[in-house]
């Protein structure tokens, strides 16, 4: 009977009583993860000689990727802005909205006289020097030198695209404010600016993060192994997935730019997956190897069909919940879900070919250094299995506690308000942030995000007098001819308000439908109204493609169409949880002292898209552990009570450990730094925390109690049609 459950799938789970009359079967044939994890085993050399040369072969790219890397591609494609920038590039010397434009104020006199005249013949040479600039334009009287004279906009144009850029900035920021004097400061600003500050600000942040999640995950990890060396095999495991990656990305960027974004995320989110897959095979192999006196060959198939079985499921499921965003035209947000679907492959590949080949090496060495309390052959939790009777005794009151508190938390999600970042993501000494508001102070709030309007020559004078009428334009400038002579005019518009104020976005619409039609209006800030314009109306679609990919994907797995439709809407809570959370932190500011920023008075507006994904993705995999455990459990008994119970008592460790490990990391990362990596730390570790704990320790629990039997039936003509996968393997 368990060779023909094993190879066949069961047609209907046995009953209780029937499975207490079946013996037990200690050798069965594996199945295509068991007979790979033998076979991993039995070719050790080849394995380990294939992982040195993946590992040191990219890990030679891996050091560079910081700056390889690029921190723009935060556009709209197809929008109008990005292709005002385009033609603002191409016919306008590089006058386009990533043009450096580097500030000098001066604080004794005129700027264009005494020490600042000299500093400002500095700055024209330096820009100048330097190949990948266009047209240099010195200060302008009415328009980059103010009214008192003390302050100038010297505006190196852009000669190459917006990646290229930013490191053009990077490279050139540090010799510019080394030219500022004791009465002359000079400070580089404008978009590029942001994103080299930016970046750098980040790097140091995430540097600093995994200095102290470090130490801190393997704290937690000797906890829950009760051993030094079985804590240690996660995180070997995820730096060799880490350093394959980061070394893939820098070799895929010379082909398609890839956001520097992309390798921070795929840093937390590597180590975090890397921990919750070693941590599940981990314990299932100690508790066949040791606990049930199995082989290394027995043990090792026995947790590759079962724990590996899973790992792949919730890897896939992950892959799936990121490939969505990919749906966003915008290529920060492509190359960002590229790169951590990236580090999830060698993740997940690290883990299904290494790691069982270091545990059969290893074998009993894997309990070396083992704390003397520790139980280390049991893979059933005591603890947990207490928890799993208690649940089933007491579902309504524990069910109904854990959705008051999810409601609760998901009610600020109703007035939740998103942008896109202001400029007080970058740290006040930041040169850009201080050349920002020195642009402001001198030549008024909406300068640093002034309009760039390319229209056909024909139609310039009617796109001026639009400009003027309109009551949110502060100044409009000449048209600018062409530099190249083409039928183009430029006319830049000073709007009334700061560039991240809400009703920017209103002038704009505005300025579209009354303007000419071969005007284009763009700008910085008209980049940022128009990516997140496009955000909100890829939200919806990506939240549903994720949400029926995931359905989908545990209707395959678990074949039973109830309890995988429960455990996706289960998935909603979390999410909507964490981003109620945010809508208090980010919007409101409440803990903005605890943990140092300066609240926006909005969640920035690529978090809902993105982090919805990513937090999906962790979510069903803590769903995906539960409930193939639950379905081992049911295959092989028929009840409903087992299913349960066996489930949280087989699963509630790893989930709680896991869980703890991933708080501790997504939380690093909102200590330090400017905002958007905190909004990551703290949105995730929220939305980690809720549904570890509440969700799959206690609703998940509750809702399989309450369903019972009904959670496992599946119409016939569904699993006719359904690939069969079962757990009950051993």
């Amino acid at each position: 009977m368990a060779q023909a459950m094993y190879e066949n799938g069961p047609a209907a789970p046995p009953s209780a009583e029937a499975a207490r009359e079946v013996p037990e079967v200690r050798e069965v044939r594996p199945g295509p993860l068991g007979r790979l994890g033998i076979r991993v085993a039995d070719h050790g050399r080849l394995v380990t000689v294939a992982w040195l040369v993946l590992v040191i072969g990219l890990g030679i790219l891996a050091p560079s990727v910081e700056k390889s890397l690029s921190g723009a591609g935060w556009q709209a494609d197809g929008s109008q802005s990005v292709a005002a920038r385009r033609l603002a590039q191409e016919h306008f010397a590089g006058n386009a909205s990533h043009a450096i434009q580097v500030v000098v104020r001066s604080d004794d006199g005129p700027v264009t006289q005494g020490a600042g005249r000299g500093v400002l013949a500095d700055v024209t040479r330096i820009l100048k020097d330097e190949p990948r600039l266009a047209e240099v334009v010195a200060p302008t009287p009415g328009a980059t030198l103010s009214q008192d004279g003390r302050t100038a906009v010297v505006l190196a144009g852009a000669g190459v695209d917006t990646n290229e850029m930013v490191r053009v900035a990077t490279d050139l920021k540090g010799e510019l404010e080394d030219l500022s004097t004791d009465t002359v400061q000079v400070n580089p600003t404008g978009s590029s600016l942001l994103w080299s500050d930016f970046n750098e600000a980040n790097l140091k942040a995430m540097l600093t993060s995994e200095l102290v999640s470090w130490p801190v995950t393997l704290a937690i990890l000797v906890l829950a192994f009760g051993a030094l060396v079985a804590a240690g095999l996660p995180l070997i495991l995820t730096l060799a997935g880490l350093v394959a990656s980061a070394g893939s990305l820098v070799l895929i960027n010379h082909f398609v730019p890839v956001s520097i974004w992309a390798m921070n995320f795929a840093m937390m989110f590597a180590l975090a997956l890397g921990i919750d897959y070693a941590l599940f095979l981990v314990v299932r192999y100690r508790a066949a190897r040791m606990g049930e006196g199995r082989s290394a060959r027995e043990a090792i198939a026995s947790t590759m069909d079962t724990a590996g079985k899973a790992v792949l499921l919730s890897g896939g499921t992950v892959l799936v919940s990121l490939s969505a965003v990919m749906l966003v035209p915008s290529p920060s947000f492509r190359s960002m879900a590229g790169g951590i679907m990236l580090s999830v492959l060698f993740v997940l590949a690290a883990t299904l070919t290494l790691l069982p080949l270091v545990l059969v090496k290893l074998d009993q060495k894997i309990n070396r250094f083992a704390l003397p309390w520790a139980r280390t052959t049991r893979h059933r939790s005591p603890l947990f299995e207490r928890w799993g009777s208690h649940l089933w005794r007491r579902p309504v009151a524990w069910g109904a506690g854990a959705l008051v508190v999810l409601v609760a938390l998901a009610a600020p999600l109703a007035g939740l308000r998103t942008a896109m970042p202001s400029i007080k993501v970058l740290p006040d000494s930041a040169s850009a942030r201080i050349g920002y508001d020195q642009v402001q102070e001198a030549f008024g709030p909406g300068a640093p995000g002034t309009l760039q309007i390319v229209v056909d020559e024909k139609d310039g004078t009617a796109a001026a007098r639009v400009l003027r009428d309109d009551h949110g334009i502060a100044a409009v400038m000449p048209a600018a001819p062409a530099a190249d002579g083409s039928h183009y005019r430029m006319i830049q518009a000073v709007p009334a308000v700061d560039p991240s104020d809400a009703r920017l976005p209103d002038t704009v619409e505005r300025l579209r439908a009354e303007l000419p039609a071969s005007a284009l209006v763009g700008g910085a800030a008209v980049e940022n109204i128009d990516l997140k314009t496009q955000l909100d109306e890829s939200t919806p679609l990506v939240i549903g493609v994720v949400l029926v990919l995931g359905f989908l994907l545990l209707l395959v797995a678990l074949q039973a169409p109830l309890i995988s439709l429960l455990g996706t809407l289960a998935s909603l809570l979390s999410t909507a949880a964490a981003f109620g959370v945010a809508r208090l932190v980010f919007q409101d500011g409440h803990g903005s002292g605890l943990f140092g920023f300066e609240h926006q008075g909005f969640l920035d507006a690529w978090a809902p898209v993105f982090f919805f994904a990513m937090i999906f993705a962790i979510a069903m995999d803590y769903t995906v552990f539960l409930l193939a455990s639950a379905k081992e459990h049911w295959e092989k008994t028929g009840d409903a009570r087992a299913a349960m119970v066996g489930a949280v008592a087989d699963s509630g460790r790893v989930i709680f450990a896991a869980g703890g490990v991933m708080v501790a990391v997504f939380f690093t990362f909102a200590l330090s730094g400017p905002l958007p990596p905190k909004e990551m730390g703290i949105i995730l570790g929220v939305a980690v925390l809720l549904d570890a704990f509440l969700i799959r320790l206690v609703l998940l629990p509750v809702m399989l109690r309450l369903t019972g039997r009904a959670a496992w039936a599946t119409p016939g003509w569904l699993r006719r049609v359904l690939p069969t996968i079962t757990f009950s393997h051993s």
